[in-house]
């Protein structure tokens, strides 16, 4: 059947069942294409068959949350719904998240605000030049009493872990958070401990001064799911901000609209949206695409394509659809890309930042059908 007929009998579907234009999508499935509606209540397929599938009470709640959970942060941070939106999309990804931008422009007031609408353990850590290992994931105290040590845990034991200004620690202090970010454990003297669920870390950097910073390693680098820039905002939502605040800081009154079983819920279901064969494929080829470009020195890595296909599945689920489309990894892929990428000095020196690599690398790679 052609997809024109196709996109006939939807039409009346669509009024019937009152779906929004942009819930409806194509996929090909064994040389096939049939219609999904994107909200998971409705499938319907090539033979016309309607396949109703209730999308469950937890479901809702959960979707219901996250929106609840972006208006929050918009409270704070005005005009920058599409970075709310690949925050909350990291989270979903239990990945960590790194912000890099200009001193000033909500970089820690959006962490603080993340935390306090997620019912979680928040610790904040200062990072300067004197900070140490022990004090990030603790060290043991010796108990003059009985001539016994007692580990203290450091505060890197927390759900949500900020911290701030990370590039102003020694490489040696940042490598301790290395483990907590890739495996969700500490060693400390032998023994191994896991972290509770959720944990994220959320770093901050400023990338103009540079007195005084450490630049971070890729192994570090390649441990953030996301790299995201706030940015100046327009004009109109910069005035709004300063009326925000002048009577107060907004900040303070927002309330916890997840709690941290929600969130590890919500991440486990993010793992059963649907990848097909061909979006994986379209995944890979993007990722493979950096390792042969010329003017990158350092690829993505297989980390990388895992942390890319674990944030399309978030993308996916955030808009209520069970299947991942080519559209959600376009959406993810600068995010979670940009900042892998180690570019040549001649690309470096030219202008060109790895955020521009990846969207003509994505402009390259054939979408599939």
């Amino acid at each position: 059947m052609a997809r024109e007929n196709i996109c006939e009998k939807v039409i009346s579907l669509i009024a019937f069942f009152n779906i929004e234009w942009k819930h409806i999508g194509f996929l090909k499935r064994n040389a096939e294409f049939g219609v999904v509606f994107c909200n998971s209540n409705y499938i319907y397929t090539l033979s016309g068959e309607l396949k109703g599938k209730e999308t469950s009470m937890e479901n809702q709640h959960y979707f219901e949350r996250l929106s609840e959970l972006k208006t929050n942060l918009a409270k704070v941070i005005r005009g920058k719904d599409e970075v709310l939106e690949l925050l909350i999309v990291a989270i979903m990804a239990n990945g960590n998240i790194l912000l890099e931008d200009v001193p000033g422009v909500g970089k820690t007031t959006l962490a603080k605000a993340l935390a306090a609408s997620l019912d979680s353990r928040f610790t904040r850590i200062q990072f300067t030049p004197d900070l140490l290992p022990a004090d990030i994931i603790g060290s043991s105290i010796y108990n003059p009493k009985d001539g016994s040590f007692r580990f203290r845990s450091g505060p890197v034991f927390t759900n949500i872990l900020l911290a701030d200004e990370i590039n102003r620690a020694s490489p040696r202090t940042q490598s301790a958070l290395l483990e907590a970010m890739s495996e969700r454990q500490v060693s400390v003297e032998g023994r191994t401990t896991p972290l509770e669920r959720p944990f994220l870390v959320i770093a901050t950097e400023n990338p103009v001064e540079y007195q005084g910073t450490y630049q971070l390693p890729e192994a570090q680098l390649d441990r953030f799911a996301m790299q995201l820039t706030l940015g100046y905002p327009d004009r109109e939502f910069e005035l709004e901000m300063l009326f925000d605040r002048l009577n107060g800081d907004p900040a303070v009154e927002l309330k916890a609209v997840l709690n941290g079983d929600d969130v590890v819920a919500i991440q486990n279901c993010v793992q059963q949206v649907k990848v097909e064969d061909s979006v994986a494929a379209y995944m890979l080829e993007l990722i493979r695409r950096t390792r042969a470009d010329n003017r990158i020195v350092l690829g993505a890595s297989p980390r990388a394509l895992l942390l890319l296909s674990r944030c399309a599945q978030a993308a996916a689920y955030l808009v209520g659809r069970e299947f991942v489309l080519p559209e959600d990894v376009k959406k993810v892929a600068v995010a979670v890309l940009a900042h892998r990428l180690t570019l040549d000095n001649k690309t470096r020196y030219s202008g060109v930042t790895a955020r521009l690599v990846v969207e003509d690398l994505l402009a390259q790679t054939k979408i599939p059908d």
